[in-house]
């Protein structure tokens, strides 16, 4: 059963693999195997690899001795008309999620805080980071075999077992295609930037088994590739954990993503969206694409 509680309203053209070992300590609690794969929406301005990164979308992933940790963040692209990098704040928030895991104050039962310290931390930098960005962050803890997950935005991740969808977060929109979103604005701009801080996340809980299969992804993905396709692809993981065979599923689903994504003809999640909001749309969205595949494995 999936518990939620919610608060307040390389970059080319070739999949970019990323090590797919095993993120857990030896132990004998279960853990997870995870790997990632993405692509760059603009290859001209995102030429080359960078670790954590494809294009606007950051991605981390890493492990104590207690838990696993999943995190992906969408850089709001708007930012770049106003000469400012949407993937600068993005990455930070990840990096700072990724060291503060590593800290002594670490919860693994509390992905929103972790989320919030790592927001509060880039606020108090000396030289700005300016920019939004919509955030997931997932933890596995390892004793009690539990999924927590805390998430703002349209990014997001789901949970499959038995070949069904047995938890998923829920999109957080303001309306059509502007999505709840975590800001830090230039001075004296507060008013005319949407910002949400970390108590809107939604927060979810999951007690997951051994073969439970959990993808965590970026808008490019959702927006871009069907639930039904997407089942087609995870559905064969169910109790894999070999990193190999998980790198091949996720390479495939990037790239489904990015075709679809310049597909012209294509009636996308993103184009029902659209149409169920009176906007007459076709086609897939070309966007940054992040996808993280983890199992849980004994």
């Amino acid at each position: 059963m999936c518990l939620k509680h919610e608060k307040r309203p390389a970059p080319t053209d070739d999949a970019v693999p990323v090590s797919g070992s095993a993120l857990a300590f030896s132990d004998c609690h279960p853990h997870l195997v995870a790997v990632v794969c993405g692509f760059a929406k603009d290859t001209d301005l995102y030429p080359n690899y960078i670790q954590g990164k494809f294009g606007e979308d950051a991605w981390f992933k890493t492990s104590t001795a207690s838990a696993d940790v999943l995190g992906v963040a969408d850089g709001v692209g708007g930012w770049r008309a106003h000469g400012i990098d949407p993937g600068q704040f993005s990455s930070y928030l990840m990096h700072s999620c990724e060291r503060l895991v590593h800290g002594q104050s670490f919860d693994p039962s509390k992905p929103a805080e972790l989320l919030a310290s790592s927001f509060c931390d880039l606020m108090e930098q000396k030289q700005p980071i300016l920019g939004s960005s919509t955030a997931c962050v997932v933890t596995f803890e390892r004793l009690r075999s539990t999924l927590h997950a805390a998430n703002i935005g349209d990014s997001g991740f789901l949970v499959l077992r038995n070949g069904a969808i047995v938890c998923r977060s829920r999109e957080q929109q303001h309306f059509f295609n502007t999505p709840y979103q975590l800001s830090m604005p230039p001075p004296g701009h507060n008013l005319q930037v949407l910002s949400d801080g970390p108590e809107c996340a939604e927060i979810l809980c999951l007690a997951v088994k051994p073969g439970d299969v959990i993808l965590l992804a970026t808008d490019g993905i959702f927006d871009n590739v069907s639930d039904d396709l997407l089942l087609q692809v995870v559905s064969e993981l169910e109790g894999v954990n070999d990193p190999v065979q998980l790198q091949m599923a996720a390479n495939c689903l990037a790239l489904m993503a990015r075709m679809l994504s310049f597909n012209s003809d294509y009636i996308s999640p993103f184009t029902l969206n659209a149409r169920r909001n009176n906007i007459e749309a076709i086609g897939g969205k070309p966007d940054d694409i992040t996808v993280i595949l983890a199992t849980v494995v004994e």
